[in-house]
């Protein structure tokens, strides 16, 4: 978690239904049954105090400066944390997706240990059956003469970053990257893949974490 955001500034720290933002991923984490570890990486002092106070459990690592600022690749941070703890699964989630539920993340943990070997990795995606274009125009997923209805398209599927799941040897193996040469996609509802990336995006999702826990 970085202590400055670039278009939502003091994003992780800044009141989401009255507390920082962060609290509602790593609340839902320690709702899950199968993970043992939680890990913030962070470059800021003042999520790491708040962290310690209100989530002892969980582990802080200190982002080395190598590796802070806007334009460093996530696999290095990734790459940095899976060297300092070991695990046999390993699972990145952000802060951004506060709707994110531990039931999800335990289902698609589940499928990935049961698969047992079948897939090396696991990524969320949203599914998509709507009318889409490339930029010049032209048809990504149907025939402009044939007006199917949008239920009828083959579907296409967004990858939401709400999570990924995957081994060191899987990372490793690919070049350092999170998603595998044989990962699963795991669909997701499209309100609890609700990513915060813009102002707007946290007004919307504030208001549908509201709605969730019928909150006035």
């Amino acid at each position: 978690m970085k202590g400055n955001s670039e278009r939502v500034p003091n994003k992780n720290m800044r009141l989401f239904d009255g507390k920082p933002l962060y609290h509602a991923i790593i609340s839902e984490l320690l709702n899950s049954k199968y993970i043992t570890n939680i890990i913030i990486n962070t470059d800021s002092e003042k999520i790491k105090q708040d962290a310690n106070l209100n989530f002892p459990s969980v582990i802080i690592v200190d982002r080395p400066i190598e590796i802070q600022g806007d334009f460093v690749p996530m696999n290095e941070i990734i790459e940095y944390d899976i060297n300092q703890i070991e695990s046999d699964i390993y699972i990145q989630t952000h802060s951004t997706n506060p709707l994110l539920k531990h039931i999800t993340l335990d289902n698609a943990i589940k499928a990935f240990i049961d698969a047992d070997g079948k897939f090396d990795s696991v990524f969320s995606v949203t599914r998509l059956q709507t009318r889409l274009y490339w930029e010049d125009g032209k048809p990504v997923n149907h025939n402009p003469n044939e007006l199917l209805r949008t239920q009828d398209l083959p579907p296409v599927f967004e990858e939401n970053s709400n999570f990924y799941i995957f081994t060191k040897e899987s990372f490793k193996k690919v070049g350092k990257k999170r998603i595998g040469l044989k990962p699963l996609m795991f669909p997701m509802n499209k309100i609890e893949a609700q990513d915060i990336d813009e102002p707007e995006d946290f007004i919307l999702a504030e208001t549908l974490y509201k709605v969730r826990h019928d909150i006035r």
